[in-house]
């Protein structure tokens, strides 16, 4: 897709610091990391959304999430714990619209659950 950021990064329009590639998947450093290590994990196919996965996709993401549990061992951050984070759509935070994941760790991010 011509105006998709991250497939102009996929590409090398765009520069980015990879951490890893293949024929499926990239994965690069977030430009704006929440922690201190934030690492997008992106698909070469451009996918908009979580809801437009089909059953013939089904595998990628689980690659996605191997690749991500891979470079969190890499990074250091294993052992101490990471966050695998997937948006889907406007309302739950997806700014860019091609599927990705963040791997995002290096310190404690806390519970995501309330307690009342």
């Amino acid at each position: 897709m011509s105006d998709c950021i991250f497939c102009k990064i996929i590409e090398g329009e765009i520069p980015s610091e990879k951490v890893y590639e293949d024929e499926e998947i990239v994965a690069f450093k977030d430009i704006d990391p929440r922690a201190p290590v934030h690492v997008l994990v992106v698909p070469v196919e451009h996918i908009p959304t979580l809801n437009d996965i089909e059953p013939a996709k089904d595998a990628l993401l689980g690659r996605m999430v191997l690749v991500a549990t891979r470079i969190a061992r890499e990074k250091g951050v294993a052992e101490s714990g990471y966050r695998i984070l997937m948006n889907c759509n406007k309302d739950g935070g997806q700014e860019v619209f091609h599927l990705h994941l963040h791997m995002i760790g290096g310190r404690n991010l806390g519970s995501m659950v309330r307690r009342a």
